[in-house]
């Protein structure tokens, strides 16, 4: 904690005050990092409301959520070791907007019929996290096709 406060240029005492616990703590961090990520999904579904295609959308959202877990891994590892949560009310929100990007993209005929949003968690939990943003990125070309109806 002292060295975080160091860092963030503020007295310990101050950093104690707004974060009583190191689980206070890391549960704020990773609650901003989900509330982005909420963000990240529903400024997609609102870019596919205005015209966007719903599969570039999913495609360049995806690849962004990939980004910031593995920019924010070690806070997700960090939240679990200490038990830190985040507001649970983020993640209707995003399954809400996420629902909305997979309608659209059925819709237009790129995604199959049987593609969830449960699919695209499980996606999105499976990246390999500890690679180099190359490897990511070939990992992402050849999953994502799975999801399409033309790769049936």
């Amino acid at each position: 904690m002292d060295a975080i406060a160091e860092a963030a240029g503020v007295a310990v005492g101050t950093l104690y005050r707004h974060y009583p616990t190191k689980t206070d703590l890391v549960g704020a961090v990773l609650s901003r990092h989900v509330e982005r990520m909420t963000l990240a999904v529903e400024e997609a579904a609102d870019r596919v409301r205005a015209g966007e295609h719903a599969m570039t959308e999913l495609t360049a959202l995806v690849s962004r959520v990939i980004e910031a877990a593995a920019q924010d891994h070690a806070v997700e590892a960090a939240a679990q070791g200490v038990g830190a949560s985040y507001a649970p009310e983020n993640d209707t929100r995003a399954a809400a907007a996420l629902t909305e990007l997979i309608t659209a993209g059925q819709a237009d005929g790129d995604l199959h019929s049987d593609v969830t949003v449960a699919d695209f968690y499980l996606l999105l939990a499976t990246p390999p996290l500890d690679q180099p943003r190359e490897v990511r990125d070939r990992w992402l070309t050849l999953t994502l096709p799975g999801f399409t109806a033309a790769a049936r």
